[in-house]
């Protein structure tokens, strides 16, 4: 438990192959930031967790519905994320 550092590289290859294969804006694209930002979280860095966050939030604000529950988690993980 707690290999964040492989968990990591995980999220970033899935992302790699999201950007490569997917369009720009995409709701997977969203959902991959918001991955890395709950390691950067869990590894204490805080700063990278709420960049990857506020993109999460930026993509999900794009391609969902106002109310749809992945944007409502993103946008909790970075106030979240942001009272440490």
């Amino acid at each position: 438990m707690g290999d964040y550092t492989k968990a990591f590289s995980f999220c970033k290859r899935a992302l790699e192959i999201f950007d490569k294969k997917l369009p720009p804006i995409h709701p997977l694209l969203a959902t991959s930031y918001n991955n890395i930002g709950l390691v950067y979280g869990n590894m204490k860095k805080y700063s990278e967790a709420v960049a990857s966050y506020k993109r999460a939030v930026e993509i999900g604000q794009q391609v969902l519905p106002p109310c749809h529950p992945n944007l409502e988690l993103y946008k909790q993980n970075l106030e979240s994320i942001r009272k440490k």
